[in-house]
């Protein structure tokens, strides 16, 4: 059963990710937000599956709740209409199929030469919060403060852009 669950979640996971940038049924744009939100809630399910409990429940209360409501904020707030959207380029398109044959041949290679997925041992404490904790803020400081500068110039981008000009 957990075998058919992740293959489940697994093809949701790819299928909404992939219709939240090639979505057939609507140029809306907060249909793709919508998408968005049904990859992150199949991603949680492949963490509970994982038996990562607290994952899962950050996964969907933090991306799933809170930057998916500052998603839509952002795009009701610009309210494009349907002539103003930019129409997709064939440079777009290219740029996007180079990158992502690189970025599959490079999953491939890693899979390929990795000798270590018979010998993987299970984690000791599998969910715990503590060790997750102290993996996060003693292994992966730099990469967790460059986020948090990321996501504050990110909510003064948004503040700036929907000032309105006062001439």
């Amino acid at each position: 059963m957990q075998n058919l669950l992740f293959y489940l979640f697994a093809a949701l996971t790819l299928l909404c990710g992939f219709l939240v940038v090639a979505n057939p049924f609507s140029r809306n744009p907060v249909t793709s937000a919508m998408f968005l939100v049904l990859t992150i809630v199949s991603l949680a399910g492949l963490f509970v599956l994982l038996r990562a409990y607290f994952l899962a429940a950050v996964q969907v209360l933090v991306y799933a709740g809170a930057v998916m409501v500052l998603f839509l904020f952002v795009i009701m707030l610009f309210d494009l209409k349907a002539e103003q959207r930019r129409k997709a380029n064939k440079f777009g398109w290219v740029t996007g199929l180079i990158s992502v044959g690189a970025i599959l041949t490079i999953f491939s290679r890693a899979i390929s030469e990795s000798h270590e997925a018979g010998r993987v041992t299970p984690p000791a404490l599998e969910g715990a919060t503590q060790p997750l904790g102290k993996m996060l803020f003693n292994d992966y400081l730099l990469p967790f403060e460059i986020l948090s500068v990321l996501l504050l110039v990110a909510m003064v981008g948004v503040i700036l852009l929907s000032k309105k000009d006062l001439k």
